[in-house]
């Protein structure tokens, strides 16, 4: 008998599953964030006044858990200036005037990729990242250190958030691209089985990866459940192939590969054509929305103008959010970009968001119950609230996902999640003091016994 992890039924709402795509044009300008993955943020090689073209290279990668950037318009860099990610932090960007040209780079070339190295290197210079949401750049992950071995490479297609409906459009209408990508990298990093992992609630989707898996014998379809977070690293990779991964271990450590549909698709796009990452596929959707649709952004395009393009707000949104409303962020400015793994614009009513009041916890168990790693999110309120960064790292509150599914069940309203990420960051505070501290102490100890 199967056994499937604990999690939530969440509202589908995906209003959008059988629209294809549609291309927006060019704005009148973009601006770029240099931070658009996990790691190091891109290092910009243009200045002011120069002219570039779709495709060219406008910021290299700044280390090697970086990714480098390319313009997503044909016009002329018009500054360097600072902006607000959805996180909430502050990073550069390069502004763009768009000639509404669209013209492509001619330095534009497909990759010569016959070796592993030869595939990494190309990965990277597609500025792919993990475009389900974590941005996590693709070549870290898809470089396997000599003396680990992948057994399954797991193709995420679960999709499992409300609205967001990318991914989905991407398995229907980028198929090729996603075999290309997938049998590429099976060939060269000797990966044997391939597993894409879909909920139930997507037949056009399923049926159009049953359809590819026919092509090459080493892929196979597993539909799962719909039950959120069913896209969760750890999740997935248990619901396919029934392994645990370790607290504070990676998927590679149990011979598997995570990637999300969208991304692999990418490298198959960009080993076919040579175009690096510039555009993003955008489920626009929510009560507030005129007309819901998916569409192929240009990075760096102003919600505002996305907004626009789809015919704007049919009455006041009281909530933008960039992602789904499970692990989404909140916007404060429609000057906010579209990213490289922005995956949906929400703008959503009052009533779509509507909330509870928040009371004294019953003590009912149902966060405990819900979480899919059975973490306590009672004890990480507890332990948070008292100061007692000792206990919060005995509870392990450090592999805790931020799914959301213990706010989302909470009768009394408690904000757990949000308690969870500020538990998470003091810890984190905490252990690179306890290492400065210790670090201090062993060169003292050098300097002692190097002194006599």
């Amino acid at each position: 008998m199967r056994f499937f992890l604990n999690g939530i039924h969440v509202p589908h709402r995906k209003n959008t599953a059988s629209m294809k795509a549609v291309r927006m044009p060019s704005p009148q300008a973009v601006t770029i964030p240099m931070s658009m993955h996990i790691g190091k943020a891109a290092k910009p090689i243009v200045k002011v006044g120069d002219r570039v073209y779709v495709g060219t290279l406008i910021a290299e990668a700044d280390g090697y858990v970086s990714s480098p950037i390319y313009s997503s318009v044909s016009g002329v860099v018009k500054g360097i200036v600072d902006v607000t990610l959805p996180i909430g932090a502050m990073c550069r960007a390069i502004k763009i005037e768009s000639d509404g040209e669209m013209t492509p780079d001619a330095d534009i070339s497909v990759p010569s990729v016959s070796n592993k190295a030869e595939l990494i290197e190309a990965i990277r210079k597609s500025g792919t990242v993990g475009l389900g949401g974590a941005g996590f750049p693709s070549h870290v992950k898809f470089n396997v250190p000599e003396g680990k071995n992948v057994s399954e490479l797991i193709i995420n297609g679960a999709e499992c958030e409300p609205y967001i409906t990318s991914d989905t459009r991407t398995m229907v209408d980028k198929s090729d691209d996603m075999l290309y990508g997938i049998q590429r990298i099976c060939d060269l990093l000797n990966i044997n089985r391939v597993i894409i992992g879909i909920e139930n609630n997507k037949a056009e989707a399923i049926a159009s990866m049953k359809k590819m898996a026919e092509s090459d014998s080493r892929i196979e379809v597993d539909v799962l459940p719909s039950v959120y977070p069913q896209g969760g690293e750890k999740v997935l990779v248990y619901h396919t192939t029934g392994k645990v991964i370790p607290a504070g271990k990676l998927p590679l450590d149990v011979g598997c590969i995570v990637s999300n549909c969208t991304t692999v698709a990418a490298i198959g796009n960009y080993l076919k054509c040579g175009i690096p990452l510039v555009n993003k596929c955008v489920t626009v959707d929510g009560g507030a929305v005129s007309k819901p649709m998916n569409v192929i952004v240009p990075v760096g395009t102003s919600l505002s103008d996305l907004f626009e393009f789809v015919g704007g707000f049919k009455g006041e949104p009281y909530k933008v959010l960039i992602g789904g409303p499970m692990m989404g962020q909140s916007v404060e400015s429609l000057d906010t970009p579209v990213m490289k793994n922005t995956n949906a614009a929400l703008a959503l009513t009052k009533a779509e968001c509507k909330g509870k009041t928040e009371t004294a916890c019953i003590h009912c168990g149902a966060c405990t119950n819900r979480c899919p790693l059975g973490l306590d999110p009672r004890a990480f309120m507890r332990a948070y609230r008292c100061d007692n960064v000792e206990e919060l790292e005995k509870l392990r509150v450090d592999i805790c996902m931020e799914c959301g599914c213990c706010s989302y069940v909470c009768p009394a309203a408690k904000p757990l999640v949000e308690t969870n990420k500020l538990s998470k960051a003091k810890l984190r505070a905490y252990l690179a003091e306890k290492r400065a501290k210790a670090e201090l102490e062993n060169k003292k100890f050098g300097e002692e016994k190097k002194n006599g």
